[in-house]
């Protein structure tokens, strides 16, 4: 059964080059409701755990450099089938693959560099936002 709530962040490249104003256009244009969100930055430590479950792939020391080196937006997001939704709306993890009008499309620059994460699953979203916010901190 589809939860109502997903998880994204604003990747440290999206943030450098000031396209968290757009981002956020997009995701309200698309009925989603931001329940919690805050500008962070992800330590090393903070990073390799958040992404834990990619420390076997041969990427996973770029991702946490990557990830850790530079602020990011980090938010839950609310509306009916949200991974779901959430998933159409940022696109292809290659943003050259990506649909166009979709936010990867528009933002992203490669693969690794791809301006937004998005929750895989009800069950990660969850995960994922209990990393970064506590229940105080959700509105």
């Amino acid at each position: 059964m589809a939860t109502n709530r997903t998880f994204t962040m604003i990747k440290p490249d999206a943030v450098e080059k000031n396209y968290i104003g757009g981002i956020l256009d997009k995701i309200n244009a698309a009925g989603f409701r931001i329940v919690a969100m805050k500008y962070t930055k992800l330590s090393k430590e903070e990073a390799g755990e958040f992404y834990a479950v990619h420390s076997e792939r041969p990427f996973y020391g770029e991702l946490v450099d990557y990830m850790s080196n530079g602020p990011i937006v980090a938010a839950i997001l609310e509306k009916e089938n949200a991974v779901a939704d959430f998933r159409t709306l940022i696109g292809a993890t290659n943003p050259a693959e990506a649909a166009e009008g979709t936010i990867r499309k528009l933002y992203a620059e490669s693969i690794s560099a791809n301006a937004v994460h998005g929750s895989d699953s009800d069950e990660n979203a969850a995960i994922e936002g209990n990393f970064f916010f506590s229940s105080l901190e959700r509105f």
